[in-house]
């Protein structure tokens, strides 16, 4: 299935059945028992979901790597040798709070690193580019927590442009979702992968203009193909709100998080406060910050009510 006058979009739309049939011979490489381990917690993805649609996605990144490298290599001869050893492929992946875009850099990390082209794939996600909750409350930004001003995005970009620039080692700090900050000391090493996954809500932001009227650089500007994880916001919304209901009575229970005082609520008021909480600052989020960057990805995976994958959109080349 095509769009409607799709000689003029720059997008090609494949049902999900169209997208199944694109790799109906590449073997799964992962078990049942492996997917349950990547996904979230509102998710429901399965092995059909990953042979359906995450193989065939793997497929294609695994033809731009390999189309890279040959770029590469050719520029090389171009130059006689002047230029340094081929950098990492870098992926990003964006998409709203709980619309499933973690589990989706999960599944894509674990596949491509089964492609043996490209055996090494390092994930990073951008929550340990958030200011400390203490810097955030300095400033005024603890209720903007995911909001592009909460991001460091200096150190974001320079991360990336280390990547790119072919460093040995790169240094990316870690966030704890149970005690939801930053964790002091404690980094993420990636060490000369073939890949690197950037996932995060604004990682397709654009440059931002500086004072003096220049624009400065993105960190998207570095990323060699770039994916968004859609769906509509009513149920993302909803999405949210079982996760929600699913911490209160999991992770919030325990000592250490920060939310535990979510753990004492009714359902009622479970519901109720996870649904203030994205009206006022998630959802205000989507629609401000995440959602415009849509256009900017070279692939989008639109998910149903159920989670599951609908359709695809490519753009063209």
């Amino acid at each position: 299935m095509t769009l409607p006058h799709a000689e003029s979009s720059p997008w090609v739309e494949l049902s999900r059945e169209a997208w199944a049939e694109l790799a109906p011979e590449t073997p799964l490489p992962l078990s049942a028992e492996e997917i349950e381990r990547l996904r979230g917690l509102s998710d429901h993805i399965d092995l059909d979901e990953v042979a359906q649609v995450y193989l065939p996605l793997s497929r294609l990144l695994s033809l731009y790597v390999s189309a890279a490298g040959k770029l590469h290599r050719e520029q090389e001869e171009f130059l006689h040798g002047q230029i340094p050893p081929r950098t990492p492929f870098v992926i990003g992946v964006a998409g709203s709070v709980a619309v499933g875009k973690s589990t989706v850099s999960r599944v894509l990390q674990q596949l491509l690193a089964h492609w043996p082209e490209h055996p090494n794939v390092a994930l990073v996600t951008t929550d340990g580019f958030l200011y400390p909750n203490a810097e955030l409350e300095r400033r005024g930004l603890m209720q903007r927590k995911g909001f592009p001003e909460s991001y460091d995005r200096r150190a974001l970009l320079r991360f990336v442009v280390d990547i790119k620039s072919g460093r040995d080692e790169v240094l990316a700090p870690t966030y704890s979702h149970l005690v939801y900050d930053v964790v002091p000391d404690e980094t993420v090493v990636v060490k000369r992968p073939d890949i690197v996954i950037v996932e995060g809500l604004n990682v397709l932001q654009p440059a931002r203009t500086r004072e003096d009227g220049r624009t400065g650089l993105a960190v998207s500007d570095f990323f060699d193909f770039a994916i968004y994880v859609d769906a509509a916001t009513r149920d993302i919304k909803e999405w949210y709100v079982t996760r929600f209901l699913r911490l209160r009575e999991t992770a919030f229970r325990d000592p250490s998080s920060y939310f535990r005082k979510y753990a004492a609520l009714t359902r009622d008021e479970a519901i109720a406060e996870a649904g203030r909480i994205w009206d006022s600052i998630n959802g205000p989020n989507l629609e401000d910050n995440v959602l415009p960057t849509r256009s900017r990805a070279n692939l989008v995976l639109r998910k149903d009510a159920d989670h599951s994958v609908r359709y695809v959109r490519v753009r063209k080349l």
